[in-house]
């Protein structure tokens, strides 16, 4: 297949002429990755797009007046979905490669760098994130936007998610160190006021917070009283650090109280108690690995919890964290985490002849896309090419190079693919990378700001 013509600069100009929402793009010929239990994978199947949502897969779908992208030596799957990720951090990317640990981690940067970012400085770093998540073949990124010094901060934020396209949930909470404004939480209610009026848009909003109060004080930390500001507002809760035994103690007083439900994300889960996980799975929390993370800086036991996620029923969401010393798609977590996970069940059952409990590559990507929109309280719009929901889409060239020839799609997604086989990203029905390029970005400009924001923040002294 010719990427070129599949993809070619006449198709989109073709699609850009149409109104958006009366557009219609049928893909023909692909092999689909529907990630939906009803529908499965279909070899040289269709997909229709209508406006910004999916309304037919299968076989031989009629045109009609729709534009026909023929994507035959493809892949088409959902695109993936970000559990949480420090945006605001980009233009600090791998700054500490080589993190001794979570204290390191701490200190530099949300005790260092952090306090000196002004809103420009938000704004650019999380508009990179979203770029690069868009790039990669992320469509859904929870931004866990956790340098809220001012309302501008905030607004800097939500505004550089809105300019992207991408799918965003911001999910904001107060800085660790330094000085800020003490608006948060209360400015949250502005922000869903002004933001977040409609439930049919792009963005949504959720509340972050803290596992404890060890790292940044009571303030910060999740309980009864932000439990009750974010039903207040109606809006989910996500809760960082979430490890070790402190954490456990935590999620069974957050038990007692009733504030544990599926609107409730915990991140890492990292070194839990069997009690705090079963009182997780009782309750329905959802739960955000990040299995990247969690073994290169070494959060507690360094092992994602994706065994005890499962053993008490719970699929967890995946995510990316922190750039600065991490890599930034989705592809890296699948394969750590399918790695790690394989490695631990056969290392544990070698010698003994005991059975093997290995997850599989339809495991892992069916975290990354289906349990991913689920985390983040998305399920009914996005992560799998389900009619009915949002066009939230990867075209990924199973004839490259790398991939071919194609044996198993949902193995050659998890182990064979990366961002440069991705032609096409679609979100909301909206092409937002095509012919392997992001679209509407002016690489120069934005180049120019992420160096002046990084120089800025490098050469100015914490407060």
């Amino acid at each position: 297949m010719n990427v070129n013509v599949t993809t070619s600069a006449a198709v989109l100009d073709e699609l850009r002429r149409r109104p958006a929402d009366r557009r219609r793009i049928l893909f023909t010929g692909a092999t689909i990755v529907t990630m939906d239990p009803g529908h499965g994978v279909i070899d040289r199947g269709d997909l229709l797009v209508e406006g910004d949502t999916i309304t037919a897969v299968g076989p031989d779908l009629s045109a009609g007046d729709a534009v026909v992208v023929d994507a035959t030596g493809t892949i088409l799957a959902p695109g993936f979905v970000d559990t949480h990720r420090h945006a605001w951090e980009a233009q600090l990317r791998r700054i500490m490669p080589d993190v001794d640990d979570l204290g390191g981690y701490v200190m530099a940067t949300l005790a260092g760098y952090a306090t000196v970012y002004r809103p420009e400085d938000m704004y650019i770093g999380t508009r990179l994130a979203a770029l690069t998540a868009i790039d990669s073949g992320i469509t859904t990124l929870l931004d866990f936007s956790h340098n809220s010094r001012t309302r501008e901060h905030s607004d800097a934020a939500i505004e550089a998610l809105a300019g992207t396209g991408i799918r965003g949930v911001h999910a904001s909470m107060g800085p660790h160190f330094g000085a800020w404004d003490r608006q948060w939480p209360g400015d949250l209610t502005r922000i869903k006021d002004q933001y977040f009026s409609s439930d049919d848009q792009l963005l949504t909003l959720r509340l972050a917070t803290l596992a404890t109060d060890e790292i940044a004080g009571p303030a910060l930390a999740y309980g009864p009283e932000l439990a009750h500001v974010a039903k207040d507002l109606d809006i989910g809760v996500s809760v960082d650090a979430v490890f070790g035994t402190s954490s456990s103690e935590a999620v069974l007083r957050w038990a007692e109280d009733g504030v544990l439900s599926p609107d409730v994300t915990l991140i890492h889960s990292t070194g839990l108690t069997s009690e705090a996980w079963k009182a997780m799975g009782d309750t329905g929390t959802t739960v955000a690995l990040a299995p990247t993370s969690d073994a290169q800086i070494g959060l507690e036991t360094a092992i994602p919890a994706v065994d005890e996620a499962l053993a008490v029923g719970i699929r967890p969401g995946l995510s990316i964290d922190v750039e600065v010393a991490l890599a930034s798609d989705m592809f890296t977590q699948m394969r750590a985490l399918h790695a790690i996970q394989r490695m631990r069940a056969v290392n544990a059952a070698y010698g003994t002849g005991g059975d093997l409990s290995r997850i599989t590559t339809h495991d892992v990507l069916d975290f990354a896309t289906l349990q991913g929109a689920r985390t983040n309280g998305l399920a009914s719009v996005t992560g799998s090419l389900t009619p009915g929901k949002k066009a939230d889409l990867l075209v990924v060239q199973a004839e490259d190079l790398n991939n071919m020839p194609l044996n198993d799609p949902i193995g050659t997604l998890v182990l064979g693919s990366d961002a440069r086989n991705i032609t096409a990203v679609l979100i909301n029905g909206e092409p937002r990378k095509w012919n392997g390029q992001v679209l509407d970005v002016d690489l120069p400009a934005l180049r120019s700001a992420v160096h002046a924001s990084r120089e800025y923040v490098l050469n100015t002294p914490a407060t």
